[in-house]
């Protein structure tokens, strides 16, 4: 486990222009966090080496690249004991259409965010390899109508210090 790392108004400052535009430059960045070029490049690197800056992607636009069903499966599994559900969520990395895994609590014990040039190429997934699978008793998918707001995961109101770690 890293250390922990306190962070200031400006590292938070930082982390919002960041997650906000993960492309400018290290004297934009500076520039709109008040502080120059030097001191801005060591806090990020800084950020990056403590693991709050977990890595840099840009963000596609799935319909332009012919990828138009977007779905969400809730599944629930058989058993729930420890090696069970790391098996099922080691099983979700050789499944290409499923672009984000989560275990979750409640009703199901994963959420899966799936992304398929089409309904047949969804369908076919999870009828011969999601439901299929070792241990799945039940999936429930949904699938999307259109994305109504897409912010970065977290809110900063740019006021607080906190600690991360």
């Amino acid at each position: 486990m890293k250390d922990t790392v306190e962070l200031d108004s400006i590292d938070l400052a930082i982390l919002r222009e960041l997650q906000n535009d993960g492309r400018m430059t290290n004297v934009e960045l500076a520039s709109r966090v008040g502080i120059s070029a030097p001191p801005c490049l060591r806090r990020v690197r800084r950020l990056e080496e403590a693991g709050i800056i977990a890595g840099y992607r840009a963000i596609l636009d799935t319909t332009r690249l012919g990828q138009e069903i977007v779905a969400f499966c809730l599944v629930g599994l058989h058993h729930q004991s420890d090696a069970e559900l790391k098996a099922f969520a080691s099983r979700t990395s050789g499944w290409p259409l499923v672009r984000e895994a989560w275990m979750v609590s409640g009703d199901s014990d994963f959420l899966l965010h799936c992304v398929a040039p089409d309904f047949r190429t969804f369908q076919d997934f999870v009828l011969e390899e999601l439901t299929a699978s070792e241990n799945v008793d039940t999936v429930r998918t949904a699938l999307t109508i259109r994305k109504v707001k897409d912010e970065g995961l977290i809110a900063f109101d740019g006021s607080e210090t906190t600690q991360a770690g």
